[in-house]
């Protein structure tokens, strides 16, 4: 398996950068913004990313099966038997791009058995890519630069929490739980960067008490893993796709250091 998902993992990449190409021309040019029928913004930057990735991944990988944020999403019954997929967002953060904070992302994933087992999340405005694979290093990747390995922080101190989370975020449960963790130094970043924030160490947590679909997560999870984190659900449990009909996550943690007691602040 991990020969098979290296080999993958570089042209994965590559696909990542050429969706984020198709998407900086529109954001540094006029893009039209309409609304889906749940009220959440869209792009045309993010049917473009959408169809450079769909269109890439079925000529890498013609017989496995696409589930996309801007795709037709099929019933429980029609991909219940699916034993492997991609999952994608291909503009994480749409409402960043919209804003044009430059905090937001291409996500693609690979699952296999219900898990994350490959992920590319890619920063277009800073040439930034953080990738993994199951049972390989996670790494970041600076424009040309060469990858450096990054790890998650092990050593949680109570009295010096570091946590990742966005401006937007002002859930009763999140600030109920930040009370909770007492004195604490917050991060703000936008889309799936929160959870590479944990993964290469910048921050101890990120909590998401709020909807987010499985396309937000796959990717950040399998980076995080591979980081020596993890992304649970609140009974600390790790987060498993294509189990039922919905696409929605349930509330869930981005956590460095896996041996920490965070169920105390929930």
């Amino acid at each position: 398996m991990t020969k098979a998902l290296t080999d993958l993992l570089r042209p994965v990449i590559n696909i990542a950068h050429t969706a984020g190409d198709e998407i900086l021309k529109l954001y540094h040019s006029n893009f039209t913004v309409t609304q889906k029928p749940d009220l959440t913004p869209l792009t045309t930057a993010d049917i473009a990313a959408h169809n450079v990735i769909e269109s890439s991944l079925k000529a890498l990988t013609p017989s496995i099966p696409i589930i996309s944020e801007e795709s037709k999403i099929l019933s429980y019954e029609e991909r219940r038997s699916w034993s492997k997929y991609w999952l994608v967002d291909p503009l994480d953060g749409t409402r960043e791009f919209i804003k044009k904070s430059g905090e937001f992302t291409v996500n693609i994933a690979l699952i296999e058995n219900n898990i994350p087992v490959l992920g590319v999340i890619y920063t277009p405005t800073t040439n930034i890519c953080y990738f993994a694979c199951k049972d390989k290093p996670a790494y970041k990747q600076e424009k040309d630069q060469t990858q450096q390995k990054i790890c998650a922080i092990h050593n949680t101190q109570l009295h010096n929490i570091t946590v990742a989370g966005s401006q937007a975020q002002g859930e009763k449960k999140l600030s109920t739980f930040m009370e909770k963790l007492g004195g604490h130094k917050k991060i703000c970043m936008g889309s799936s960067l929160k959870s590479c924030m944990v993964a290469e160490g910048i921050a101890d947590i990120y909590p998401r008490f709020g909807p987010t679909s499985e396309w937000d997560t796959a990717a950040a999870q399998i980076i995080v893993e591979q980081a020596g984190g993890q992304i649970v659900d609140t009974n600390i449990k790790s987060l498993r796709y294509n189990t039922k009909d919905s696409l929605l996550n349930p509330d869930f943690m981005a956590i460095g250091d896996t041996s920490f007691d965070w169920k105390r602040f929930l």
